[in-house]
């Protein structure tokens, strides 16, 4: 079960489109997580590992090393 909180606008948004097209706002929150989940997952992934970069907890891999190693 989940719960969330929106700005007015996206929640009328949501409630529009639900109802002009006959589906559930749930189904419509439940496609937009699927379809953006891997995206955010990237992106807080990379932001971490700019962090870690800059603390000094990792280092960084030249581009020509990674395509070196992916025979790319």
């Amino acid at each position: 079960m989940l719960a969330i909180r929106l700005p007015a606008e996206v929640e009328n948004r949501l409630d529009a489109l639900a109802k002009r097209t006959g589906r559930t706002k749930s189904f419509y929150a439940r496609e937009a997580i699927i379809e953006h989940i891997e995206e955010l997952e990237d992106l807080y992934l990379a932001e971490q590992r700019l962090e870690d970069i800059r603390a000094g907890r990792a280092k960084a891999v030249p581009l020509d090393d990674v395509m070196t190693r992916y025979d790319v």
